[in-house]
């Protein structure tokens, strides 16, 4: 393994990511495959596109061939990583528009799923949560760029705010 100073600046030969680049889909190992998929098809309505056989699942939002992976190929029975480990922070899944976050809320407390909290970024809004494995998940939308918080020079100034979570519960109500 290389340390931070052995690894070379190859963008200073290649320039930066191309900005077209996006993630594609995220594989997660999850103890119980059944249980993964209550939550993530039953309770934040995520649709099943494929299984192999008991060890593995794909699910999406629409018709996606999969946003996620689910499986227990090393992780069967498993307990989550602990704390001080390094590993995945969080999966963040966005939103098309506030009022299907708001959604999102109101999904997750009819299940009595707790957030881990809730945050106005400036540029965004996100609950957090853990979903049964104890991954990190941020369900959150993205406010329009024209409202992006910019700073006196005109540079990007993200937040961290507390997320009004009744304004967001009547969204829901207002579309």
């Amino acid at each position: 393994m290389t340390t931070k100073n052995e690894i070379p600046n190859i963008s200073e030969s290649f320039g930066a990511i191309d900005p077209g680049v996006t993630i594609g889909h995220v594989h997660l190992k999850v103890a119980d495959l059944e249980r993964s998929l209550a939550f993530y098809c039953n309770v934040l309505g995520f649709k099943l596109t494929q299984r192999y056989g008991t060890d593995a699942a794909f699910i999406a939002a629409g018709d996606y061939h999969h946003h996620l992976g689910l499986n227990t190929w090393q992780s069967k029975g498993g307990s989550a990583p602990p704390a001080g480990t390094t590993g995945l922070f969080h999966v963040a899944i966005r939103y098309p528009s506030r009022a299907a976050l708001a959604n999102a809320l109101l999904r997750l407390e009819a299940a009595s799923i707790p957030l881990d909290g809730a945050s106005d970024h400036g540029v965004s809004e996100a609950l957090y949560l853990r979903d049964p494995d104890g991954n990190g998940l941020e369900l959150y939308w993205d406010r329009p760029r024209e409202l992006w918080p910019l700073d006196e020079h005109g540079e990007l100034h993200m937040v961290t705010r507390p997320l009004d979570l009744d304004s967001l519960r009547r969204q829901d109500r207002e579309v």
